[in-house]
């Protein structure tokens, strides 16, 4: 981890409103968003969900794993279209250094989300017990863990993956090519990554593990975005 890592749950955070309206956090020490300031939620939605979820067919069971559990947005976002499609989700998020609950209800993400009637629904996925599997609603199993991405060993348990760390330029250590071969031991066969960052040195991480990744448009201030995909050529 570098050398800012420990201290991060002590840091300070400021509240922030992004480009959408939405409200997000900022990190002074590191100048550090924990989403996009041209909007929290439109990033969301692009990165995660029309790149990533979508691609799955309605009523499909999915295994979701979010590296970076951060506020929950990613989680509440998800289980909104879990409701709206008739998915089966299982939704594993990691998270080295979790929020208070008082922190993330500042944000008014519920709000902003005009999803005020999942109230009781959101509050059991921000309240969920840590390392513990929780059934938010009976298409939403939810585990949230507390565990640093270097820790995480799985394998082929996963249908698609949030890649939601902190940017490179603050965590370099979570965009090697050691992490991503641990992503793409934990997706199963044709199975999806998606993430915010385009950086060349990410893509070349991901390609060098396995994944073939492809470009795509990015969210509103960003040209593009990656997404991986695991193939296992042996069955071709």
């Amino acid at each position: 981890m570098s050398n800012f890592t420990p201290i991060l749950s002590e840091m300070e955070k400021e509240i922030i409103k992004t480009g959408d309206g939405s409200m997000s956090l900022y990190l002074p020490e590191w100048d550090e968003n924990y989403h996009s300031k041209h909007g929290a939620i439109q990033e969301a939605y692009h990165v995660f969900i029309r790149s990533g979820l979508d691609l799955f067919a309605d009523g499909d069971n999915i295994s979701i794993l979010e590296m970076g559990f951060g506020t929950g947005l990613n989680c509440m976002i998800s289980f909104l279209e879990t409701q709206r499609r008739g998915l089966n989700v299982e939704y594993v998020g990691l998270e080295a250094y979790p929020l208070t609950l008082e922190t993330i209800l500042k944000l008014n993400h519920l709000r902003q989300l005009e999803a005020e009637k999942f109230k009781t629904f959101y509050h059991r996925i921000l309240e969920a017990e840590w390392d513990c599997k929780v059934e938010i609603q009976n298409n939403f199993l939810l585990h949230k863990r507390v565990l640093k991405f270097e820790s995480f060993d799985q394998s082929q348990n996963f249908d698609l993956i949030y890649f939601d760390a902190f940017g490179a330029r603050v965590q370099p250590e979570l965009w090697t090519e050691a992490i991503f071969k641990k992503m793409y031991a934990a997706l199963r066969n044709n199975g999806i990554l998606v993430t915010y960052s385009a950086k060349g040195s990410v893509r070349r991480a991901m390609q060098s593990v396995g994944f073939e990744v492809e470009r795509l448009p990015g969210p509103p201030g960003k040209r593009e975005m990656l997404r991986g995909r695991k193939v296992d050529h042996k069955k071709e």
